[in-house]
C-alpha cells in the first residue's frame, strides 16, 4: 500500500476508515462482500496518477470501520448517510462513484436518495433493480444461509477457515446468482486444494484474511440480513 494514505473519519456516529491518494475531483470507490477498501488499491494508484483524488472506505461493518451490532444498523439509509457524511468530510459537493457488488447496491441507493451528490456512477456487477411493491426481496433471493440462520454461517466460516472461504468466493466462476446450500454454504471440501485466480496474489489474499480474522464476517453478512428492512425503508420510492 505504498503511497496510499489512511485515516479515520467520523461519519454518521461511527468511525470510518478510508484510504486515499491524489488531488483533484473525487472518485469514491465502494467495495462489496467479502471485500475491503483494498479491493481498489490498483485503481487508487491509477486514478490518482491521472489527476483524481481517489478515496476508498471500508464500509460499515468491514475492515477498520466500526461495526454496530444491530442488524437494523445496516439498512440502506444508514449506509447512504455514512457516504453523504464522508463526501461532506472531503469538502466536495459531488463525486464520481465507482462501486461493486454490495457497494454497487448502496451506490444505487445513494443515487436514488441523494442524486445531487453523484456526478457519474460506474456500476460493476449489480444493475439497478426497482423496488417491487408486491414482493419482499427475501422471497426471491438465493443467499438463504446468510439471512435465515444468524450466527450459523459465521460458525461455518470459522470451521472451514477464513482463507478457504475467501479463496472459494473469489474463485467462483458460475454464471447466475450465487446459491449457498445449507450445511456447506461454500461447498468446500476440507481436503481440497483451492487455487487462487490469476488476478489475486497470495500477498493480497493474506491482507483480506488478516482483516476478516480480526473483524469477523458478521458486519458484512448483516447487509444481507437487512435486505427486507431496506424494502420497508424505500416504500416511498416505489
Amino acid at each position: 500500500m505504498e503511497g496510499i494514505d489512511h485515516r479515520i473519519v467520523s461519519v454518521n456516529c461511527i468511525k470510518m476508515h478510508i484510504a486515499e491518494k491524489g488531488q483533484g475531483p473525487v472518485v469514491l470507490f465502494l467495495h462489496g462482500f467479502p471485500e475491503l477498501w483494498y479491493s481498489w488499491h490498483h485503481q487508487i494508484h491509477a486514478l490518482s496518477s491521472l489527476g483524481y483524488h481517489a478515496v476508498a472506505p471500508d464500509l460499515r461493518g468491514f475492515g477498520d470501520t466500526e461495526a454496530p451490532t444491530s442488524i437494523t444498523s445496516y439498512t440502506c439509509d444508514h449506509i447512504v448517510n455514512d457516504l453523504v457524511a464522508l463526501i461532506d468530510s472531503l469538502g466536495v459537493e459531488q463525486v464520481f462513484l465507482v462501486a461493486h457488488d454490495w457497494g454497487a447496491i448502496m451506490g444505487w441507493y445513494l443515487c436514488l436518495f441523494k442524486p445531487e451528490r453523484v456526478k457519474a456512477f460506474v456500476c460493476l456487477s449489480v444493475p439497478f433493480t426497482p423496488r417491487s411493491p408486491q414482493m419482499k426481496p427475501m422471497d426471491r433471493i438465493f443467499y438463504e444461509t446468510a439471512e435465515t440462520a444468524p450466527e450459523e454461517i459465521e460458525a461455518e466460516i470459522a470451521e472451514l477457515g477464513t482463507a478457504n472461504v475467501l479463496k472459494t468466493i473469489f474463485s467462483i466462476r458460475k454464471p447466475g446468482p450465487p446459491c449457498f446450500p445449507k450445511g456447506n454454504a461454500f461447498e468446500i471440501r476440507t481436503n481440497a486444494s483451492i487455487s487462487l485466480p490469476s488476478w489475486l496474489s497470495e500477498e493480497e489474499l493474506t491482507y483480506y484474511v488478516t482483516k476478516f480474522d480480526q473483524k469477523g464476517f458478521t458486519g458484512g453478512l448483516n447487509f444481507y440480513r437487512a435486505i427486507d428492512q431496506n424494502w420497508e425503508v424505500t416504500e416511498k420510492w416505489t
